[in-house]
This record gives C-alpha cells, sequence and structure tokens, in this order.
C-alpha cells in the first residue's frame, strides 16, 4: 500500500472517530472490549402510561434531513432489538475499525426481551443526531407469538392503530420489516399464525413495501427459509425475477470479540454490513405508503370482535324478556278480574340488574362504562386515552357500542365494570302500565301490556339482524381493503357467522362466507 493510501485511510478514520467521539460524549459504556458498547444517553424518554406507546428520542428532528419511518415486526427471539441498533451503526457511518457499538435500544439483549417481554407496549425510538444520514423513527412491536397468546397479540394491533391516531410523525411508512430467523428450515404452525397475524394488521397498499430480514445468516442463500416464506404465502416486495426481497444479517454484529477472533468478527461485521446498505438502498427507491388504509383495516377487525361478542351475549336479552313476558302472561290471566276492574295488583318477575364490579387485573387496568346504559363499553379499554372522545369506541363524540350511544362525557374509566345478575323483583299492575305510558299509547288492559312486550321482544330481533348484517359487512369490507384477505382472525368468526346469517334467512351472504372459507382452504392445502 502506497503511503498516500495509508494517510488517506488514516485521514478517514481519523473523521470517522471524531464523529464517534461526539456521540460517545453523549453514550454511557455498557461493555468494555473490541468494540466497545455504548449506550445512547435519550434526549427524551417518554413512559407515560397514558400512551400506547413509550417514545425513546436520541437528538432532535431535522425536516431538511431526509427521514425514514420504519416499523419492525417478528417473532419473539429473532433478533429485532439487534437489527434496530445495527440500523443506528449505519446511519452514524460506524466502522469495524473504529471499535465502537451505539445501542438505542433499552433492552440489552433478545434474551431479556424474551424472558421478560410482558407488554404489548409499542416501543418508538426517534433517531436524530446531527452526525446521521438519515433521521430515523423505528417502530419496534413487541414480538409476536409468544405464550401470553392471541389475546396480546390483539392489544399490539390496537396500540398500533392508538399510535398512528396519536403521533402525527408516524403518518406514512416507508418499510414494514419482518423479520425471520434464517436457521427456520420449515413452516411450523406457530410460524402460520405468526406471519398471519403480522399481514392481517395492514391495508393491501403495503405489499412492496414490506421486506424481509433474515437474521442469524452465515453467508449462504437461506434456501430454507425462502420456501417457508413461499409457503407461508407472505406478501411482500419482489425483484426483477419475481423473487422476495431479503437482507441477510449474522447478529454477532456489535458482540464484543477477543483479539484472536478478528476473522470471525470482519465476517460478520462484513455480512450484516452489506445487509444493512442494500436495506438503505432500498428505502431509497420506494415511495412510503400512508397509514389510512392501515388504520380501517385495524378498526374493521376490531369492529367485527366487537360485533361477534354483541351477536352471542344477544340470546341472554331475548331469553330474559322472553321470561318477562310470560311472568307477566300468567300474572294476568291469574289475575284477570282485577284487570278487568283496573285494579293494582302485585306479581312477581325475574329481571336483570347491574353492578359495578373491581376489574380482573391480569386483563386490564381500566375499562370505559357508558354511565347511563350502566354497559361496558371498552374492556380492556384503551389504557392509553386521557381524552375519552379519544376511544377507538368513539365516533364523532358518541359511543358505537351503548345502546344509546351515549355522548362521551356520559363514560367512565376506571378499574370497574358492569355486571349483570337476576334477581326476584315485585311489580304491580300500576307500576307496569306507568312504565309503558309514554303519553301516546296508554297501556289500559293487560292484552296491551303483552302486546307491548312482544313490540320490545321484536326490537330485540330487529337488534340482533342489525348486528349480524354489520357484522358480515365488517368481512365483506375487510375482502376489499386488507393485504391479507383470508386472516385466521377473521375466519375465526366465519362459521358463527353463517350460522347466524341462516338464521335470519340470507341465502346469498351465507354463499359469500362460505366461497372465503373455500378459497382459503384451497390456499392451505
Amino acid at each position: 500500500m502506497t503511503d498516500s493510501n495509508e494517510k488517506q485511510k488514516m485521514d478517514s478514520l481519523e473523521t470517522g472517530l471524531q464523529k464517534c467521539y461526539a456521540i460517545i460524549k453523549q453514550s454511557t459504556v455498557i461493555e468494555e472490549g473490541i468494540p466497545t458498547r455504548y449506550h445512547l444517553t435519550p434526549t427524551t424518554d417518554s413512559h407515560d402510561q397514558s400512551e400506547p406507546y413509550k417514545k425513546i428520542t436520541f437528538g432532535e428532528r431535522d425536516t431538511n434531513k431526509p427521514h425514514k419511518t420504519i416499523l419492525m415486526v417478528g417473532e419473539t427471539g429473532t433478533g429485532k432489538t439487534k437489527l434496530i441498533n445495527t440500523m443506528i451503526n449505519y446511519n452514524l457511518d460506524v466502522q469495524r475499525e473504529d471499535k465502537v457499538w451505539f445501542e438505542i435500544t433499552d433492552d440489552q439483549s433478545d434474551h431479556r426481551s424474551l424472558v421478560q417481554s410482558q407488554t404489548s407496549r409499542i416501543t418508538v425510538y426517534g433517531f436524530y443526531p446531527q452526525e446521521s444520514k438519515t433521521d430515523l423513527t423505528i417502530i419496534d412491536t413487541p414480538g409476536y407469538g409468544d405464550t401470553r397468546g392471541a389475546e396480546k397479540d390483539q392489544e399490539i394491533a390496537m396500540n398500533l392503530l392508538g399510535l398512528s391516531k396519536c403521533d402525527d410523525c408516524i403518518q406514512k411508512i416507508d418499510a414494514v420489516c419482518l423479520v425471520i430467523k434464517a436457521t427456520d428450515n420449515r413452516l411450523s404452525g406457530r410460524q402460520t399464525y405468526i406471519f398471519d397475524a403480522v399481514q392481517s394488521l395492514f391495508g393491501s397498499n403495503v405489499d412492496e413495501n414490506i421486506v424481509l430480514l433474515f437474521t442469524y445468516c452465515r453467508g449462504a442463500i437461506p434456501k430454507s427459509v425462502l420456501t417457508a416464506v413461499k409457503e407461508g404465502k407472505i406478501k411482500c416486495a419482489v425483484n426483477d425475477k419475481n423473487q422476495p426481497v431479503y437482507f441477510q444479517f449474522d447478529n454477532c454484529q456489535g458482540e464484543t470479540f477477543l483479539p484472536e477472533h478478528q476473522m470471525v468478527q470482519e465476517h460478520s461485521w462484513n455480512l450484516s454490513f452489506t445487509g444493512i446498505t442494500g436495506f438503505f438502498k432500498f428505502l431509497d427507491n420506494m415511495k412510503p405508503k400512508t397509514v389510512k388504509m392501515t388504520q380501517d383495516v385495524l378498526q374493521k377487525r376490531m369492529r367485527l370482535v366487537e360485533k361477534i361478542s354483541n351477536i352471542k351475549s344477544h340470546p341472554q336479552k331475548i331469553d330474559l324478556k322472553q321470561k318477562e313476558l310470560k311472568q307477566t302472561q300468567e300474572a294476568l290471566k291469574k289475575n284477570k278480574k282485577d284487570v278487568e276492574a283496573n285494579k293494582s295488583f302485585e306479581y312477581e318477575v325475574e329481571v336483570e340488574y347491574k353492578v359495578k364490579v373491581d376489574i380482573d387485573l391480569s386483563k386490564a387496568k381500566e375499562a370505559l362504562c357508558c354511565s347511563v346504559c350502566k354497559e361496558n363499553c371498552h374492556y380492556p379499554g384503551c389504557w392509553w386515552v386521557r381524552d375519552l372522545s379519544w376511544c377507538r369506541k368513539m365516533r364523532d363524540y358518541h359511543c358505537t357500542v351503548c345502546t344509546n350511544k351515549c355522548h362521551y362525557s356520559k363514560h367512565v374509566k376506571e378499574a370497574k365494570i358492569y355486571e349483570t345478575k337476576t334477581k326476584k323483583e315485585k311489580r304491580t299492575y300500576e307500576d307496569i302500565k306507568k312504565k309503558y305510558d309514554d303519553n301516546i299509547i296508554k297501556v289500559r288492559d293487560g292484552e296491551s301490556l303483552v302486546k307491548k312486550l312482544e313490540e320490545e321482544l321484536q326490537e330485540l330481533e330487529k337488534e340482533k339482524i342489525k348486528l349480524v348484517m354489520e357484522a358480515f359487512h365488517c368481512v365483506e369490507t375487510l375482502q376489499m381493503i386488507a393485504l391479507n384477505t383470508d386472516s385466521l382472525n377473521t375466519l375465526l368468526h366465519v362459521d358463527f357467522l353463517i350460522e347466524k346469517l341462516k338464521e335470519i334467512n340470507e341465502p346469498e351472504k351465507v354463499e359469500t362466507l362460505e366461497n372465503i372459507k373455500k378459497r382459503a382452504g384451497e390456499k392451505k392445502a
């Protein structure tokens, strides 16, 4: 090597180290060695429990600098944490010869995340130092498919929706990074579920912005995991040969090595930084996608779950009303003479009543309840909501769930929910007449009273039909706007909906759902 080349290399290294020193001053040492690991000291570190996410920010956003928003999703233990830190070091132009490594993540390793991941809360990293090539906003979702189950995965989706509504910075996404272990050589049932759950989050406009990041690679083409991706019907960006776009990472980048293991460290570094360089070049050629369609998908999926829940609870209301009608008919028949004389009498009827009880803290910390309708409108609720009008159950400042669609101001958020109980209640004929006296229809005899109760039953039946139709339309809309039209989250409810549509005599809609089932079965086969 000539003296000129050597001097150029040393000058370049010195410039790089000067840049590193500026960042080191804003960091604390995690571990001494080669490289020395540093943790970036956040400018702001928001852990406000009223938000659907925690935000860790380093530096101040420069609106004149290029900015990328990246969403990280994947199974617990795939190595998302190290990939986030790799993105940070790449944008700081850290070289292996600098012998430093910077970390912004608040978990020290994916092993710790695997053991201690007990939250569905999203972490947003804002990386905005003056020294970086590009300002980054990285959204890190908790690991999918861990031991907490599908209920927690649903909370992740809910929090992602809340994030997109609360944070003005998260209105467009440049890339959705699906992180997968390259060592996975077959498609397990668990992976099928995870791939499905991740894809079910997004609108159909995001497919070309989904990119695969393979971790724990050794440099060879990951044929097995690519086969698994194809079997899993993963929708993602493709290259000019119609093959999935992917980038490989060793996941040892940033680890401290002994001097005698320099060759291993160099291989790890080169592989991972070839991957991260290719990834950011890919980003430069992609148009960011608005999250509006994804918001619509998340809202529709959640509304579908709500409608199904309401349909399932509806028979209890009808059953209770039928009991009340039967008991009232028997009392009127038994006291026929008093009815004819318009004389009051007493009888017993089984009625429901509501009491407030403490919530199950393993499910939620708070719930949103209507104080007028005495109903649980959102449980588990939007624990991050401060203004109740922001709750996802509200539309145009009114609740979409409670019977009377009450104004949000009539709702209360606390660690209690309403519980329905039944009791025997004494009533008088005079009381019942007053109950149904609306100054237009006068209840003058037993027959008109029974008729009024029958009308209430008919209204409950109409409400049931409305709920079933609304649930069907949720499925229909998801077929048009969702990236994953045959999501397991949707198929879970299809059989139940088919049964209810048959009950209300809707053969065409039954056929539509049967076709969805058939298509999903063919894809699986």
